[in-house]
């Protein structure tokens, strides 16, 4: 990329047109950093059953089972899925906010556009060539 200070005066107030920023943005993709996808809930739901926590208790049950202790497994029971789903709802939460914060974060930038300042999206932003 050449120093924009090399720039005759007409290639730096006209910037580019509206068109070859669309051509651009569709060949190059947009300006922005890889982002990780949000989780589902039915991804949230499968994470939290992998946690070793949730296994230790699901096998508290079972033992309290065996030993015929039916009203502390109820008790457990009652209590796992309580917790399960104080962690669903938390971390649905969590992703809600995560998506917020996001939004806010996308920054503008001021570009020309058929000899014209406006303010885009800074993902929209193409590179502009000399």
């Amino acid at each position: 990329m050449e120093n924009p200070a090399t720039l005759s005066a007409s290639e730096s107030t006209e910037g580019l047109s509206s068109a070859e920023a669309r051509v651009r943005l569709a060949q190059e993709g947009y300006n922005e950093l890889p982002s990780t996808e949000t989780r589902s809930t039915l991804n949230i739901v499968l994470g939290t059953c992998r946690e070793p926590m949730f296994w230790l208790l699901l096998v508290s049950v079972t033992i309290y089972l065996t030993l015929g202790d039916v009203r502390e497994a109820l008790i457990l029971s009652l209590s796992l899925f309580v917790i399960f789903g104080i962690t669903i709802f938390q971390e649905r939460k969590t992703e809600r906010a995560l998506d917020a914060l996001r939004d806010l974060s996308s920054p503008r930038a001021l570009v020309i556009r058929d000899a014209e300042e406006m303010r885009i999206a800074g993902r929209e932003v193409v590179r502009m060539t000399f």
